[in-house]
């Protein structure tokens, strides 16, 4: 095997790792795919030779290709979550391929991933890394160029932030599917009594659809879609996935995924519910449904 052969090996075994960090970056599948590719041209340029530790020198090279991102988007003044959902990461109830075990990790949920789109661009990246994967201030400081304790602090505002915005999920994958099938119950026989006992109070419904993203809040609001959830229930065919881990649905029309449904579910009630059913992005995700 020569160098180059041995190097690709290597990349290839920090590929899932990378990938992960860049899908809670930009909560994009596409994009993160991209800055892992920018990540390999970047190793393939440099001297390996000169790298102590490969898997931090890759990882701060996705930082920065993801901190960039954000800055561009910033720039040309986009709120892209605002207008759009993350990107689902859809699974058999099986739990699916090791690469969407490890980009689906910790419960990193939409909902979160939402939140996260509220930081900027260095308080996400001092959060994403620090927090969620365990990378030192001064590797941070690094990438942001600023001092380790300015970097700690960028994670300390993006923690104050995100705290209790998204309340703990419920980590039982056996209670959430109770409450996603009660919801599906509900929905299909458009029973408004029965939604309102499974939403909480002030549960937010996102749905990213054709003309864009519309958000109804609170238990009342959602609950008098009722007649719109019996039609989207009983006009297709309606599976169970695991939308990023959590419990979910796909609905299906001649074998076509039409929508991915994503529940939040916290203390037996729904607390945040999106919906994704924009065609054009679900044919980008690609999903397959012939062998889930």
């Amino acid at each position: 095997m020569d160098t180059d052969d041995f190097l690709a090996g290597q990349f290839e075994e920090y590929r899932p790792h990378l990938k992960a960090v860049a899908y809670r970056m930009l909560g994009s599948l596409a994009e993160a795919e991209d800055a892992v590719q920018e990540a390999w041209l970047k190793l393939s340029r440099t001297d390996s030779g000169a790298i102590g530790n490969l898997g931090g020198w890759l990882t701060t090279v996705v930082g920065r290709v993801c901190l960039d991102m954000l800055r561009a988007r910033t720039a040309r003044r986009e709120a892209p979550f605002e207008q759009h959902l993350p990107d689902p990461v859809v699974s058999r109830e099986d739990g699916g391929d090791p690469e969407q075990q490890v980009l689906i990790a910790d419960a990193v949920g939409l909902a979160l991933l939402v939140v996260l789109e509220s930081l900027s661009p260095a308080e996400r990246l001092a959060f994403v890394l620090h927090d969620m994967f365990a990378v030192p201030f001064e590797q941070i400081a690094a990438i942001v160029d600023r001092s380790p304790d300015a970097a700690k602090k960028l994670a300390s505002r993006a923690r104050q932030r995100v705290r209790g915005t998204v309340p703990p999920p419920e980590p039982d994958l056996g209670r959430q599917r109770q409450v996603v099938d009660a919801f599906l119950a509900a929905a299909r026989g458009g029973d408004f009594q029965a939604l309102l006992e499974i939403l909480d109070p002030d549960v937010v419904m996102r749905v990213d659809a054709e003309g864009g993203l519309w958000t109804i809040r609170g238990a009342e609001a959602v609950a008098g879609q009722a007649v719109n959830f019996q039609r989207y229930t009983t006009a297709r065919r309606v599976e169970p996935v695991l939308v990023n881990g959590a419990v979910g649905l796909v609905s299906l029309e001649n074998g076509q995924p039409k929508g991915v449904l994503s529940f939040t579910i916290s203390n037996g009630r729904i607390v945040a519910f999106d919906i994704l059913s924009d065609p054009d992005r679900l044919e980008r995700l690609d999903l397959v449904f012939g062998t889930m």
